[in-house]
């Protein structure tokens, strides 16, 4: 059962309520005045049991979809990392040992996600394109924003270390928001942007003080010019997309033909940026001395279109900001997962900043629920 939303403002809702909001009161059924009272108790019980289930069956939903984008997302950024740091046997068009080209990745990851979301389609909706509601040139602004968010990331890592990026990265949820609201107009109480706020100093503290080294500080300016066009990008693409389910409906845009619509869009703009840049040939002698990082692209690819499954059912269930959460909730999560894997230790600093963080999204999910249980006794 989809979260009700309003079609106006449909990230207030999402992001006053995590969990879905039950059936307005006046659905229940009254007993008139011939009805034995046993009635009333066996609706109220009913309604009680139907109320939980609903409950359940959303968290179990919401936990679907934040292990589905953890997982997809932690492997994706691993291999991006290792693509895009590490030093492979050089060649002539790549002397330094690098890999050429970051726009050869977004192309590679938008090639299979078209794959994927054609077969999803024809599946489920009996044909590619006749059935599509919304046409392709709605797509096509997030599309390009898409693309451009995936090639500043993929781009930045030759000049910001691993912590800067985490900070950018974690930053992100108060910029959705007054995305929102240029886009549509959608206005957030205060407390929202309290607990907005927290979440974005609780990472960022997490992220600083869990850097492995003085060398993980330096940074250049090309880097940060990469990261702030990747952050306006990116929050662009997932408030375009929402606008999207707002438009044509919910119920008419499902996440294969989201995926579908951006992705057959965005490889046409990535393809000509292949062409035009001449780094085709730059790649193909590329691979041919170093075929594991060919393995690398597939395996990114591969990530990056099951990522994006969750990502659009995310949003069209939970909306951008609950979206949001969730993806900077993974930067922690990678950088614990670094700690383990490479001993890294763990300091009180950080783990303060992730007390903030796991703090307020407890804060949100409790109120969330509180509130809903007060709805189902009005």
């Amino acid at each position: 059962m989809p979260i009700k939303m309003s079609i106006d403002n449909p990230d207030q809702e999402a992001m006053q309520s995590l969990m879905i909001e039950t059936k307005d009161s006046s659905d229940r059924s009254i007993p008139s005045g011939n009805t034995p009272p046993s009635s009333s108790s066996s609706s109220s019980s009913s309604g009680v049991v139907a109320s939980n289930t609903d409950f359940l069956s959303q968290a179990l939903r919401f936990l679907f979809c934040f292990a589905g984008l953890q997982v997809s997302y932690l492997t994706w950024g691993y291999m991006q990392e290792l693509i895009m740091t590490t030093t492979f046997e050089a060649t002539p068009g790549a002397p330094d040992g690098r890999f050429p080209s970051a726009a050869f990745c977004v192309f590679s990851n938008r090639f299979l996600a078209i794959i994927v979301a054609v077969i999803a389609v024809r599946v489920r909706r009996g044909a590619v394109f006749a059935n599509n509601v919304a046409p392709l040139a709605a797509f096509a602004p997030c599309a390009l924003s898409n693309t451009m968010s995936s090639w500043s990331q993929y781009a930045s890592l030759r000049y910001v270390s691993f912590p800067v990026q985490t900070v950018f990265k974690s930053s992100k949820i108060i910029p959705v928001m007054m995305m929102g609201r240029l886009l549509k107009g959608t206005s957030y109480p205060l407390g929202k942007y309290v607990e907005a706020f927290l979440i974005t100093v609780g990472v960022a503290v997490f992220s600083i003080a869990s850097k492995s080294g003085d060398s993980d500080t330096s940074t250049e300016l090309i880097g940060l010019l990469f990261m702030c066009m990747y952050v306006f990008f990116d929050c662009f693409t997932s408030q375009w997309q929402d606008k999207v389910y707002a438009t044509y409906g919910r119920a008419n845009v499902d996440p294969y033909q989201m995926m579908l619509g951006v992705n057959s869009t965005a490889i046409l703009m990535t393809t000509a940026g292949l062409v035009v840049s001449g780094d085709v040939p730059k790649i193909i002698e590329f691979f041919r001395a170093n075929p594991t990082v060919l393995q690398y692209n597939v395996i990114t690819a591969i990530t990056s279109a099951s990522g994006q499954l969750f990502i659009y059912t995310t949003i069209k269930e939970f909306g951008p900001i609950v979206f949001t959460v969730i993806m900077t909730t993974r930067q922690m999560i990678s950088i614990c997962i670094s700690a383990v894997l490479f001993g890294h230790a763990m300091t009180i600093k950080a783990l303060s900043g992730a007390l903030i963080v796991f703090g307020v999204l407890f804060y949100q999910i409790r109120m969330d629920y509180l509130a809903r249980q007060i709805r189902t006794r009005s």
